[in-house]
């Protein structure tokens, strides 16, 4: 099986410990959004994740790719940025609200 690689063939860049203890931590602050935060990582981590090590339930690497491309325009941002992770937390909420 061969994995998905975004326009010109680079990996998208994995999240470094300081970008997810901001983000982890910008989430910790709004309890309103946790169990939104669970059910997303539920849904998007891969499936087996924890068999690889380290053991982080990330979703695939094509899914990831397409999300931040379609976010930032590239699949290779700087960093994270913890508002986005929070508003996009928000517009499933929401969406996950509407669709009931």
């Amino acid at each position: 099986m061969t994995r998905h690689r975004p326009p010109g063939g680079e990996a998208p860049r994995r999240l470094g410990p300081t970008a997810l203890a901001r983000v982890l931590g910008a989430v910790a602050l709004r309890p309103d959004l946790w169990p939104t935060a669970a059910l997303q990582v539920r849904v998007t981590a891969c499936p087996g994740w924890w068999r690889h090590w380290p053991p982080r339930p990330m979703p695939a690497a094509g899914y990831l790719a397409f999300r931040l491309e379609s976010a930032y325009g590239s699949a290779r941002p700087i960093d994270l940025v913890p508002a986005d992770v929070v508003h996009h937390l928000e517009w499933c909420r929401d969406q996950r609200r509407l669709s009931r």
